[in-house]
């Protein structure tokens, strides 16, 4: 009787878990590369942003061997991070905020959102 109720338990834990981690991120993107630091992130400047379903970022993807998943939002796209401090540095792309993985330096960064600084 106690081992079925302890499985029902586990069971019900594991659920409850994968629904908490399926439920859509609704916080707003860092607008500033010092926000960007602030929610652990990294600014960089990236040649192309696209949308995670875009086949484009699948095939990458499929090359690399990285198995994405069910993701959303931005991908970055042959991406270099940028020091945010002391400048020096210029992006003539697209400046993003990237709190994803960062595959094959820079090839693939997940999690991204344009951003605004003045470099």
């Amino acid at each position: 009787m106690f081992a079925r109720i302890s499985t029902i338990i586990t069971i019900l834990f594991f659920a409850m878990l994968a629904a908490a981690s399926a439920v859509p991120r609704t916080d707003p993107p860092p607008a500033t590369g010092s926000q960007c630091t602030a929610v652990g992130g990294d600014v960089n400047c990236c040649n192309s942003v696209q949308d995670a379903s875009n086949p484009i970022v699948g095939l990458l993807a499929g090359l690399l061997g990285i198995v994405l998943g069910p993701i959303q939002g931005l991908v970055g796209l042959t991406c270099n991070p940028i020091s945010i401090i002391g400048g020096g540095n210029s992006c003539s792309s697209q400046t993003v905020c990237c709190t994803g993985n960062n595959f094959s330096g820079g090839l693939l960064v997940i999690g991204c959102s344009p951003i605004n600084i003045d470099l």
